[in-house]
Formats: C-alpha cells, sequence, structure tokens
C-alpha cells in the first residue's frame, strides 16, 4: 500500500507541476507531494548510516590497506556502495533545497553536515587519488559527485556553501581523472548497468556547463560525437538484458539532445531510431515488471522504467514544437514514471538503497520540461 501511495501522490502531483510554466533545471518549483519528499528523505537517511551489507571493488596493493568501509570512506560508507551513497547524498540535498518546510529537514540537515566535514572529505579525496584506485567508481560514481557538486554550487545556503567547499579536494580529483581518460576511451561502454558511458557523458557534462568549464565541456562533446554521432539503427528490441537499470539507447539519445542543436538532433534521432513510431506504439518499448524485489539484480529493472522515464521526456522536449512523436514519447515516459514509482520503499534493502535517486531524478525532469 506504501508503493502505491507514494506512486500516486508523486504522479498527481506531476499533473499540477505539468500545468505551471515550463520550469528550468534547478527551479524551485515543487515536483511532488510533499509528503513523498519527507517518505524519500527518510528511506535515503536510513541508508547513508547503513554500513552492512556493503560491496566493495576496491584494489589492495597489500594487506595492510584491507578495512571497512568507514576506514576507506567516512562521508559515503553507507547505502551499500560508494555510489549509491553519494547519489544518496544528493537526494538529501536536493529534498532540502526544494522542500525546506519538510518536517524532517533539520535532521537532514544535520545528517548532511555531519558526513561532509572538511577531514572526512579530504580523505576521500586522498583515497581517490592513489594510483591504484584510478577506475574506481569509473564514471558513474565520479558522475553523480559532480551531480552533487553542482546542486550545491546553485544552492544560496550558508551549509551548502560549507558542504560545496569541503567536497572541492575530490571533486578536482575526480575532474582529473575524467580529463586524463576521455582521451583514451577508445570505444564507448555500451551497458545498461554503472559504466554506460553515456550517462556519465552527460552528468559531466551538465556538471561543465554549470561551473563554466569549457575546456571539460569541449571534450565531452567532442568524445560524445565521436562515439555517437555517427550511429544508426539502434537495436532497440534488444533492450533490457535481465538485470538493466539503464537503457544504453535512452542514454545515448539523452546525451545527444544536449550535445547537439535541435535543428542536427532531429535528424540524428531519425537515424538513431528509424521504427521509433512503431516501436512507441507495438510495445516494443514499454514498462517492465520486477519478478522479485529482493533479488538485488532483478529489482534494477525497477530503475530501468525510471531511467527510461526521464531520458524518453526530455527527448520528447529536444524535438521541434508539435514534432508527431512528441505526444507518444510523453505517455511512454508518464507510463514508464509510474511502473518505476510502484517498487520506491518496498521494504527491502536491495532496492530501497537506491531507487529513490532514480525516482526524484525522473519525477524532477518530467516535471522540468513539461
Amino acid at each position: 500500500m506504501l508503493r502505491l501511495s507514494l506512486a500516486v501522490l508523486v504522479v498527481g502531483c506531476l499533473g499540477v507541476a505539468a500545468r505551471t510554466a515550463a520550469q528550468k533545471p534547478g527551479s524551485d518549483k515543487q515536483a511532488m507531494n510533499i509528503t513523498t519528499a519527507e517518505e524519500w528523505g527518510k528511506l535515503v537517511l536510513k541508508g547513508i548510516d547503513t554500513e552492512f551489507p556493503t560491496k566493495l571493488s576496491l584494489m589492495y596493493t597489500n594487506e595492510s590497506q584491507i578495512g571497512r568501509p568507514q576506514d576507506h570512506f567516512p562521508a559515503f560508507f553507507g547505502c551499500f556502495d560508494w555510489h549509491s551513497s553519494v547519489h544518496g547524498h544528493w537526494v538529501l540535498v536536493r529534498l532540502l533545497k526544494q522542500y525546506p518546510d519538510m518536517q524532517n529537514a533539520s535532521h537532514i540537515r544535520k545528517a548532511v553536515a555531519n558526513h561532509f566535514t572538511a577531514p572526512k572529505l579530504a580523505q576521500e579525496a586522498g583515497f581517490f587519488a592513489k594510483d591504484e584506485q584510478k577506475s574506481f567508481e569509473r564514471m558513474y560514481g565520479w558522475a553523480w559527485l559532480l551531480r552533487l557538486v553542482t546542486e550545491l554550487a546553485s544552492w544560496e545556503d550558508h551549509d551548502a556553501k560549507v558542504w560545496r567547499q569541503n567536497l572541492a579536494p575530490l571533486e578536482k580529483v575526480l575532474v582529473r581523472r575524467i580529463e586524463n581518460y576521455l582521451p583514451r576511451l577508445s570505444y564507448p561502454i555500451r551497458i545498461g548497468q554503472h559504466t554506460d558511458t553515456a550517462f556519465a557523458l552527460g552528468q559531466i557534462l551538465d556538471y561543465s556547463i554549470a561551473m563554466d568549464n569549457k575546456p571539460l565541456e569541449t571534450l565531452v562533446k567532442r568524445r560524445a560525437n565521436e562515439f555517437y554521432g555517427a550511429d544508426v539503427a539502434y537495436p532497440v528490441h534488444y533492450e533490457p538484458s535481465g538485470h538493466d537499470f539503464f537503457s544504453s539507447c535512452w542514454n545515448e539519445a539523452d546525451l545527444m539532445r544536449r550535445v547537439l542543436p535541435q535543428e542536427k538532433f532531429e535528424p540524428w534521432l531519425r537515424k538513431f531510431l528509424p521504427m521509433l513510431a512503431t516501436q512507441l506504439a507495438d510495445g516494443t518499448i514499454s514498462p517492465v515488471v520486477v519478478s522479485d524485489v529482493t533479488d538485488p539484480k532483478i529489482v534494477h529493472l525497477a530503475g530501468l522504467n525510471l531511467n527510461r522515464a526521464w531520458c524518453l521526456q526530455s527527448v520528447a522536449a529536444a524535438l521541434p514544437q508539435k514534432h508527431p512523436l512528441t505526444k507518444p514519447l510523453q505517455t511512454s515516459a508518464q507510463n514508464h514514471l509510474k511502473a518505476g514509482l510502484e517498487y520506491i520503499n518496498s521494504g527491502h534493502y536491495e532496492g530501497d538503497h537506491w531507487l529513490a535517486t532514480f525516482g526524484l531524478y525522473a519525477v524532477e525532469r518530467i516535471a522540468v520540461v513539461n
């Protein structure tokens, strides 16, 4: 019943958001019911201080380096893995910023302040600066860290300014990692999980524009065009695999709508997905069902619904006004959103440690472009 009630609250409030003037990313418009914001805040708060169960994928060069999550990551040790903790903190920051009257706002602020101290984040920066860790969280976790920084940088709040400054050492390390890695990446990684290149590039591009980092922006756009500019006839019917939480297809389209001007994006999309109108109508691109929310891989499919939702809607908004694909894309986005929201706050940690992030990102993207 809780899952259904949250979905109704979010989707119902989206109808209100859609009737407002078009919003830009970072807008102060509230995209969902404050009750849902409070529930998702509670969910993430629990996760950021839950150290176990955990999944560490670290390179150790000697046994003295072996330690528990808090030994390595005093700020981002919870939520099962490092990247989930990072984007969980993004959720908390975004909720504080957009819903300051939440009943649990003071609790959230106190928890974030406890994690975002200068010593803790300096230690994490030192960890990522080690040569043996150069591929750790590449580039999914890096992208979410930069999304978090972007969120803080656009918030006129005293605590946010302190937290943003404390994150600066880690931010600088990861930007250097990206600048060193992208020129050497020979081929894009096309996969429905963390290492998908297109998702990361989209987030990094947003960061570079927000921070006015022209060299990084130029690098990302150049690599995006080299990787994806000539793509044609993507095999949409091959997606998803059994444990995808991303659509490599739609992440790519969501990236290229950022990279290309509208007059070039529409013909690119037509070549990339030449059967799109048919595939939207015949069920090829439709929400998926999660057969087991207790399975940490199968529950990924809930995230796939939400990922598709924000990509479909963003692509629709990037097309020319009154384009024949706009309404079918928007309808599919809404269907995917509703299906994905049903699985948030299921009571099972396998999905609860991360799904609120995808839910919030999808809800806000759809509200922004309506």
